[in-house]
């Protein structure tokens, strides 16, 4: 895992390096999401743009939030998701509004509460909508599938989770001073 994640930041950081624009930076966000049934929020890095500014290596983290019976009541309990992906993008309105293609793995990382599992593994991919309304800010809508075969066996009737259909919405800052956007 930690090599794994030295390789992507060797690559983030080679891709800043032979970015061609100015303005094609690292870009931090933040995303409301839903997997399957289960509601979470997460954090994402994207890097730099490259093979003529239409690829880029993706990491995100989530938290997302089982509903489940425990004692006669409904709660909800928590569980982690880190994704490592691949995004290639078109730019359909001048440099405004972007289309995107991304897959990838993802481990998930289960609650003891409900599964006997300490990690599974699986993939995902999406499509999605950037819109950019600056050059520092830009606003996106996610939609795609995961797959991590993933069921609380803790719970009566081993319900699956995180599987399914997919969707997110959020936005990005690009990691770049003010002066460069003119």
């Amino acid at each position: 895992m930690k090599r794994s994640i030295l390789i992507i930041l060797q690559i983030m950081l080679f891709s800043g390096f032979i970015s061609a624009q100015n303005l094609n930076k690292t870009s931090v966000g933040f995303q409301i999401n839903q997997h399957q049934n289960d509601f979470g929020v997460g954090l994402h890095l994207v890097s730099p743009y490259f093979a003529n500014q239409k690829a880029a290596i993706t990491v995100s983290t989530n938290i997302q939030w089982l509903e489940h019976l425990k004692s006669d009541e409904w709660t909800w309990s928590p569980y982690g998701h880190v994704k490592l992906g691949f995004r290639g993008r078109q730019p359909i309105i001048e440099d405004k509004i972007f289309v995107y293609g991304e897959g990838g793995l993802l481990l998930l990382i289960p609650n003891t509460e409900f599964s006997s599992k300490k990690s599974q593994a699986g993939g995902y991919g999406l499509f999605g909508f950037e819109f950019h309304t600056g050059c520092l800010v830009s606003f996106y809508l996610e939609l795609g599938a995961i797959g991590t075969g993933a069921k609380a066996d803790k719970l009566r009737g081993n319900p699956i989770y995180s599987n399914g259909f997919t969707s997110s919405v959020g936005m990005r800052i690009k990691w770049a001073d003010a002066t460069s956007c003119q």
